[in-house]
């Protein structure tokens, strides 16, 4: 049981950094951007290249560097060629499987057997016992949602949250939202990056395959994390979801693998569709609420 909590808080961790990715574009910037999974990829195939070479803390800023470049090309697509998100996120991705076939040496994985990774080390200091690896991943984590809340502080940080708000007004009051979204979308995709290259290092290995439904799951640990923490909308408040849904997630994860109450293969199905019923679960609200009125105004008439 240990060791589930713990791997759960590890995973949470780690794969916090996508939650928060998909928290900038999707929710602030309303942009729904689908380059996450191969950008995913692409800073873990750069970080464990860079770790076979015997350069572990490069490993993670070249990660997020590449993710953030990634980003860049989303983004340009977007607002200098007019290709529209989804579709720019889906050119963007198609492109970064060849280039993240090439960060790993064309080969579809690479394993990092004896080669030292910055939780290796963070080990051999002997801090925080069992728990060493949790306490890297969570500093890590922290550090990542102050930075967030810092940087959405700021008036770069309050001029993309005006873009995802209204575009219109935010250029009628001479801020240009090419740049904002630009500025945006690199960000959350360092974000995410970041997220790949401590996943590799943690796991000791890159797949190319490793970013499939990293969107979808990065969904629902949002939408998770923002059901269970109630309150007054805030930054403060989903950035802390971002983390919280996380580890929840991976605990459930956890606890089905353990205990086999849904088969293995059924689970991204099922983070579908709790994605599904939670994006939908307004217009649903709204349509019932639409049908009541209905109902009782009929009955007045009647």
């Amino acid at each position: 049981m240990l060791y589930i909590i713990q791997t759960a808080l590890q995973l949470g961790c780690v794969y916090s950094f996508v939650a928060l990715a998909l928290f900038l574009s999707y929710r602030i910037l309303d942009i729904a951007d689908l380059t996450t999974d191969g950008c995913f990829v692409l800073g873990m195939a750069v970080s464990v290249s860079c770790c076979a070479g015997g350069h572990p803390f490069a490993g993670v800023i070249l990660g997020m560097i590449a993710g953030g470049c990634a980003g860049c090309v989303t983004a340009i697509l977007q607002t200098r060629l007019g290709v529209p998100s989804i579709l720019a996120g889906i050119v963007t991705n198609t492109g970064l499987y060849t280039i993240n076939l090439m960060a790993m040496g064309w080969s579809s994985n690479i394993s990092l057997l004896k080669n030292e990774t910055i939780f290796s080390l963070f080990k051999k200091t002997n801090i925080g016992g069992a728990w060493n690896t949790i306490i890297l991943a969570g500093m890590i984590a922290l550090c990542a949602m102050v930075l967030m809340k810092w940087f959405l502080s700021t008036r770069l940080g309050l001029s993309i949250r005006a873009t995802g708000d209204n575009r219109d007004m935010v250029s009628a009051s001479s801020i240009n939202p090419r740049f904002t979204i630009l500025v945006g979308l690199v960000v959350a995709n360092m974000f995410t990056g970041l997220s790949g290259a401590l996943a590799g290092q943690l796991q000791k290995s890159a797949d190319i395959n490793a970013g499939s439904g990293i969107v979808t799951i990065g969904l629902a640990t949002l939408i998770i994390g923002e059901t269970l923490i109630q309150g007054r909308k805030s930054i403060d408040r989903n950035i802390c979801a971002c983390l919280v849904g996380n580890i929840v997630y991976r605990c459930i994860y956890a606890f089905v693998l353990q205990t086999h109450i849904i088969p293995v293969e059924g689970l991204k199905l099922m983070t579908a569709i709790i994605v599904t019923l939670a994006i939908a679960a307004p217009y649903i609200k709204e349509n019932l609420d639409v049908m009541k009125r209905e109902r009782r105004e009929n009955h007045v008439k009647n």
